[in-house]
């Protein structure tokens, strides 16, 4: 890249991300804030012109249930832990469509500049849970793009891989799929095979948010092979506000400010992520960090020219410079 440039993907999923980790019933009110605050999203990214890849799951894209069957492939995940298949927890619950189905919210984001609509997987599908099968991933990676290209007239480019699971195979899957850029985890150890579940590493994760455990974040994008996606790590995770945390809310930003200057004095990329449904809780607070987060960007744009890319966009500059 030939000018520092802030990344941000968002991975929408709503409860189709949390139906293994949290009762529906309890989150209702939640989803239905995620809700109001994406358009409040849309409007911050408008404002100040910052281009931004949502990685949706693909039933969210459905208007209910019947066009989830519809769409919903026929090779289906076969976990050995049934209780990680949204198949097997949708046709056992009694769900409510604000917590599951938003392509209203989809249009929207087509509708404001500089968004990219991409993938996260048809089914918030886990690479490597035991027990997923060769055939379901591609299968489940078909599906995600039938969804968009019928319903939005959308060709998904960029992928997400759910819980930050990832191998070799599955970015050759997706390569053979055409995704041309994934986002990759950052290259500290205690981001390293996320799916164990590791509580050390946990929280090591959640510490290094406020204190600097790990490497450095920003990065210049390696020169990769032909035909191959671009691999775009993953910067920072930006944790959601929490009223009981007090000054630390504010020590978190500081570090994203920090880093984001860093990466704009250095001619580096800064790849930023989170969930619209973080904001579920003080949504109010959690805009105001977000605000703080691209006023400091645009200060960045003016200062040392720092440009604000989607996943597809740093693809698209990157094939065009060194292919």
């Amino acid at each position: 890249m030939n000018r520092p440039t802030l990344v941000i993907s968002l991975d929408f999923e709503l409860h189709w991300g949390r139906f293994d980790k949290a009762p529906l019933q309890a989150c209702e009110a939640y989803y239905q804030t995620t809700r109001r605050i994406v358009p409040h999203l849309l409007a911050l990214f408008e404002k100040y012109k910052v281009e931004v890849t949502w990685a949706t799951v693909g039933m969210l894209m459905a208007d209910g249930p019947e066009e989830w069957l519809k769409y919903s492939p026929e090779i289906k995940p076969n976990y050995k832990n049934s209780n990680l298949s949204a198949y097997n927890w949708f046709k056992a619950t009694k769900a409510t469509k604000d917590a599951l189905f938003a392509p209203e919210l989809v249009k929207a984001i087509l509708e404001t500049p500089g968004q990219e609509l991409a993938s996260h997987t048809f089914s918030h599908y886990y690479t490597m849970e035991n027990g997923q099968e060769n055939l379901a991933f591609p299968a489940d990676l078909m599906a995600a793009q039938k969804i968009a290209y019928e319903k939005f007239g959308k060709k998904l480019s960029s992928l997400v891989f759910p819980r930050n699971q990832f191998n070799a195979e599955a970015i050759q899957v997706a390569s053979e799929l055409g995704f041309t850029s994934l986002r990759t985890n950052p290259v500290d150890w205690f981001w390293k095979t996320p799916e164990k579940g590791e509580l050390l590493k946990k929280i090591w994760r959640t510490s290094d948010s406020v204190l600097t455990l790990g490497k450095k974040t920003s990065y210049q994008l390696e020169v990769q092979k032909p035909k191959e996606p671009i691999l775009i790590p993953a910067s920072r995770f930006l944790r959601p506000y929490q009223a009981k945390l007090g000054r630390i809310n504010q020590m978190k930003v500081n570090r994203v400010l920090e880093e984001m200057s860093f990466a704009a004095k250095n001619n580096e990329v800064y790849h930023l992520w989170w969930h619209p449904h973080n904001h579920g809780n003080h949504p109010e607070q959690s805009l105001g960090e977000v605000e703080q987060i691209l006023k400091h960007f645009a200060f960045c744009r003016e200062k040392h020219n720092m440009q604000s890319k989607s996943m597809n966009g740093v693809s698209q500059i990157f094939y065009s410079k060194n292919r």
